[in-house]
Formats: structure tokens, C-alpha cells, sequence
């Protein structure tokens, strides 16, 4: 791919509600949808809790953008954020986003964006993010799962087996499920996987990644619910109960 086909993507950052742990791996992820050319981080700096935010601002490239609290109790920072984004959309230049924040505020923005036909990734910690932000997303990444998902890359212990005991819930193998029923399926029951995840990522925000998995292969050899079968370079899976 050569640079003129790199998709242009823009990284909007709510630093008073995520963690600059997650940089990196968030990075990552966007780095599937193209280029992040456009790295941004608002919030009060000038706040003791956002001090962290110094040196990774500057070790990734990011563009701090400062909002005083005008009121106490509030911040501009939504707001500021919200602005920024449909400039962007304007401006025709942004072929994606990804908005980092477990803040609910931020949904009327991503259905917006979505609405152009622009892929918006949401980052946000699963138990504090509404699910009304999590669905609105294209895809939505438990921030807290990746930064999990790193450090375990840096000290490995955890088998396929042993995450799938901790992460993977009755909803989950009736979101995959349904997903299968939907697919097409040959006579003995068994639809190629990659449908599968299309059509769940389709019905939901749902991504491997928040379940501790880096493939969905991975994901379903982890599940008795679920038999995956190869046949030449294309996987198949089969709901067994």
C-alpha cells in the first residue's frame, strides 16, 4: 500500500476520562484503519491528575489542547472536542475516528459521524462506559482490556483457556450464536468464520479484543460452544450447543 492509499485517521483524546496507559495499544488498533495523522488530546492540564499526560503527548506526537474549567464542577472539554470533530468532518480529509472517553456525551457525536459513512472507533473502559456510547460505535474497544492484553505480551502467563474462563459470558455465545444461525451454512452445519464475525460486529460493537483475544480463531478454539474446523486456508465454525 503505498501512501497515497493510507486512509487519513484522527485520534480524539478526552484525557480526564481515559488513561494515557492505553496509547499505545489504542494506536495499534488504529493503525488498522490507516494512518493517525491527527492526534489530539484535550482536558485541563493544569489539573494534578491530568500531569501524567506531559511526557506522552510528547512521546507519541500528540497535540495537547488546552480547556480551563469555566464552571466548577464542569469542563469544556466535550464540547471542545464535539467542535473539533465535525470540523474535521467538514474539512473531508478524516476517513475515520477514534474517540477515546467512557463519557456518554460523546454518542450523539459518533452517531453523527457514522451517519456520513466515516468508521468511528470508541475507547473506553467496558464497566464505566453506557452502553448507548458503546453501541453508537462502530467498533468499541475495552481500553482496559488492551492495556491488559500488552502487559501480558510483556510477561506472558495466561493460556487461551484461562482468559476464556474469565472473559467470555452467556451474551457473548448467544451474540456469536445468532451470528451463526444468520451465516450461511453448509449441510453439515458449519458457516466460515470470517461471516460469523462479520455479521456479529454488524449486530453489536463486538471485537476479540475485549474479550483478551488477538484473533477470532482464537476466540472460538477457546469456547465448547463452538467447533472450528479448517479446510485449506479458510476457518468454519459450528455451534455444537
Amino acid at each position: 500500500m503505498s501512501d497515497k492509499d493510507l486512509k487519513n485517521i484522527a485520534l480524539l483524546i478526552d484525557a480526564d476520562n481515559t488513561s494515557p496507559r492505553g496509547i499505545d495499544p489504542v494506536l495499534t488498533v488504529m493503525a488498522e484503519l490507516g494512518q493517525v495523522n491527527i492526534k489530539r488530546a484535550y482536558g485541563n492540564f493544569a489539573k494534578n491528575n491530568l500531569a501524567k499526560w506531559d511526557k506522552i503527548t510528547h512521546k507519541y506526537g500528540i497535540r495537547p489542547q488546552q480547556q480551563f474549567d469555566l464552571t466548577a464542577g464542569k469542563n469544556a472539554t466535550d464540547m471542545a472536542m464535539t467542535i473539533d470533530a465535525i470540523d474535521l468532518l467538514y474539512q473531508g480529509k478524516v476517513d475515520g475516528f477514534g474517540i477515546m472517553s467512557s463519557d456518554s456525551d460523546f454518542t450523539p457525536l459518533a452517531t453523527r459521524l457514522r451517519q456520513d459513512g466515516l468508521i468511528v472507533y470508541g475507547f473506553g473502559s467496558k464497566n464505566k462506559t453506557p452502553d448507548a456510547f458503546k453501541s453508537a460505535c462502530t467498533r468499541f474497544i475495552d481500553i482496559d482490556a488492551l492495556i491488559a492484553g500488552a502487559s501480558d505480551e510483556a510477561t506472558p502467563s495466561k493460556t487461551l483457556g484461562e482468559k476464556s474462563k474469565s472473559t467470555i459470558d452467556e451474551e457473548l455465545v448467544e451474540l456469536l450464536g445468532t451470528a451463526w444461525k444468520a451465516a450461511n451454512r453448509d449441510e453439515d452445519g458449519f458457516a466460515q468464520m470470517g461471516e460469523v464475525g462479520s455479521l456479529a460486529g454488524n449486530r453489536s460493537s463486538f471485537d476479540v479484543r475485549n474479550y483478551g483475544f488477538k484473533r477470532l480463531s482464537d476466540l472460538f478454539q477457546s469456547m465448547d460452544q463452538f467447533k472450528v474446523e479448517r479446510r485449506e486456508n479458510t476457518l468454519y465454525v459450528k455451534r455444537l450447543r
